[in-house]
């Protein structure tokens, strides 16, 4: 029995299909979404979305945060951004990222909630060089 996944983005749903089991990059740690899974909200961090049929990986997303929400028949991850891992680029997010060192060495260091985001988006760069990386091999 299947599970039915979604991937939505701010700008589109990039994949809506039945899969075996998705495997996402939780906050805490990562979490396959399988059938009869118990309901949860789960908060993402930048990382990839693996989908799995017949137990060979056939579908991965890398997503720069967000939320999932797990019932026992679907699993919607509703990312802050998500892009085929084919189409990443290490050059891309290793600007964005040099662009974010800068901004949280000029940032306010009394402005926790702000460079709390920094650091998030900073980790999410560092993962997408990671798996732009990976994905060329």
């Amino acid at each position: 029995m299947p599970i039915e996944v979604e991937i939505v983005s701010p700008e589109k749903v990039l994949f809506s299909r039945a899969v075996d089991m998705a495997v996402m990059p939780g906050l805490e740690g990562d979490i396959a979404a399988m059938p009869d899974h118990a309901p949860m909200m789960l908060l993402l961090r930048g990382g990839v979305v693996e989908l799995y049929q017949d137990g060979a990986v056939t579908d991965r997303f890398f997503v720069a945060g967000g939320f999932a929400d797990l019932t026992a028949t679907r699993c919607t991850i509703l990312a802050d951004q998500a892009t085929v891992l084919a189409d990443l680029s290490v050059d891309a997010a290793q600007a964005r990222l040099a662009g974010l060192e800068a901004s949280y060495e000029a940032a306010d260091k009394m402005n926790v909630p702000a460079l709390d985001l920094l650091m998030e988006k900073m980790q999410s760069a560092r993962a997408e060089i990671e798996a732009a990386g990976g994905q060329a091999a």
